[in-house]
């Protein structure tokens, strides 16, 4: 009898399996747009060299990203895949170059990566919540 319930349940999408649920990481906008502003903070520092960033910042940052996926029931190793999949280094750097290039950033050159954090310093953007001028 309790077969034929869950059975019905599940048939009619009462009763879903969470792992049937659960998009993929790089769907999840929060997780996956913060990792991308992460990162382009840590490009804008890398490039420019009158801007830092708040590494302290940075760090936790992180762990609150974390923290995140695994409250909306992704496990360690979900979230680790995610993180070292090449693939999705490669769309992260991707999406990161389109993101330069629509603002305007010549990446030959380190004023244009300096106007920018210093811009998304001012907006007290996310990217710029990552980053301090020196």
């Amino acid at each position: 009898m309790k077969k034929i319930i869950l059975t019905a349940l599940l048939g009619a999408g009462l009763l879903a399996s969470p792992l049937a649920a659960k998009p993929p990481l790089r769907e999840v906008a929060a997780i996956d747009d913060a990792l991308l502003d992460l990162g382009i903070a840590d490009r804008i520092r890398k490039n420019c060299p009158s801007i830092s960033a708040r590494m302290l910042k940075a760090y936790g940052y992180v762990y609150g990203l974390k923290d995140k996926a695994r409250e909306l029931g992704y496990s360690d190793a979900e979230i680790d895949a995610y993180v070292d999949s090449d693939a999705e280094k490669a769309r992260m750097k991707a999406r990161g170059a389109a993101f330069f290039k629509a603002r305007g950033v010549d990446t030959s050159n380190p004023d244009s990566y300096c106007a920018l954090g210093r811009e998304e310093i001012q907006k007290s953007s996310r990217i710029g919540s990552l980053l301090k001028a020196k």
